[in-house]
């Protein structure tokens, strides 16, 4: 964890070193959202590895791009029913089928989906028994959701190291459920 006032790339890339200076190795896949300071920061220290764009952001994303309310509700399942095709081949043939779908409809969502859709299917590359859990980041947006419930509570921190000490507390905590509870990922 860090503390830092913004999400550019150069605080993303100081995080990630930090992280390999303390031994962070063997990592075969990396699921985030599209935030560009980040992306920038994982091509700069883990270049080569795989990187699955969250699923749910993206559908969120590809929302935008529907020109008409109306059409969301069709867009969204259309959408779902590639992330959830039985492999990579069938994923690719269900998107180029959607893209040709919107085409004269939907110009802009046509062009978003073919251009952005295929970064969500990477966790394609992994055993099946993975893709539910990996193909989005809800478990770190549930754990941010947590640290967030906690911090609100003090509202101000005296200092960079007491913000710190609760958010670790709260850490702790969490890693000694998912070591002890419920098994999250099984690999």
């Amino acid at each position: 964890m860090s503390v830092s006032l913004s999400e550019a790339e150069v605080h993303w890339r100081d995080f990630l070193k930090t992280l390999i200076a303390r031994g962070l190795h063997g990592i075969q896949l990396i699921v985030s959202d599209d935030h560009s300071g980040l992306k920038q920061a994982r091509k700069a220290c883990f270049p080569g590895i795989a990187w699955q764009r969250c699923q749910f952001h993206l559908m969120q994303n590809a929302m935008h791009y529907a020109p008409k309310i109306s059409m969301r509700s069709e867009a969204t399942q259309d959408l779902r029913n590639v992330f959830n095709a039985p492999d990579r081949h069938e994923a690719d043939r269900l998107l180029s089928q959607l893209v040709k779908k919107y085409e004269s409809i939907a110009p802009d969502f046509s062009t978003w989906m073919e251009s952005n859709a295929p970064e969500g299917l990477t966790v394609f590359e992994l055993p099946p028994s993975h893709w539910r859990r990996l193909r989005t980041t809800n478990m770190l947006e549930r754990l941010n959701q947590e640290i967030k419930r906690r911090t609100r509570v003090a509202t101000l921190f005296p200092n960079e190291a007491s913000l710190l000490r609760l958010v670790s507390a709260v850490l702790s905590e969490t890693s000694e459920d998912w070591e002890t509870g419920k098994i999250y990922l099984t690999m």
